[in-house]
């Protein structure tokens, strides 16, 4: 069984003139990573890998809740096919995840999120907001064969407050 976790990045600030991919994350973004860390530790899970984009906005939110789940930071890998807005490099990245690996957690962006989770999960998704979280299971044993899965659950920040 394999169960993927994908992670939206948090609230980011259009504040300054930096390039798309520096965008910070904003104060909301910061107080919502640490909200959905805390959630996500209460679930104890058992984290074969976490992947994030390179972009500051996600790896930032992969930071926070990397803390809040006691998961060393250093075995975090950022993934240039994650910084994606259509889904099409983030399933491909998916399906080419090595099949030790059952639990994986995604930082990424959407619509590429909302996109998977609906096409992946057998629930609708009208958006995943930020710092949204959604986890689809698979019954198959390798990435590359997974299609159609079951929504597992769904966290958004505004439910948690």
């Amino acid at each position: 069984m394999k169960n993927l976790i994908l992670i939206r990045h948090g609230k980011s600030s259009w504040k300054y003139d930096v390039p798309d991919e520096m965008r910070p994350l904003k104060s909301r973004g910061k107080m919502d990573g640490a909200l959905i860390g805390k959630e996500l530790k209460s679930y104890q899970l058992s984290i074969d890998a976490i992947f994030s984009s390179p972009a500051n906005r996600a790896f930032s939110t992969c930071k926070l809740i990397c803390e809040a789940l006691e998961y060393p930071l250093e075995k975090v890998t950022k993934e240039e096919e994650l910084y994606d807005f259509g889904g099409q490099r983030v399933l491909r990245f998916i399906k080419n995840l090595s099949d030790n690996l059952n639990t994986v957690l995604l930082f990424g962006h959407n619509h590429a999120f909302t996109a998977l989770a609906n096409t992946l999960g057998n629930q609708h998704i009208a958006n995943v907001p930020t710092t949204g979280v959604v986890w689809l299971q698979f019954s198959e044993e390798k990435w590359s064969e997974i299609s159609q899965g079951i929504t597992k659950n769904s966290i958004f920040p505004k439910e948690l407050k």
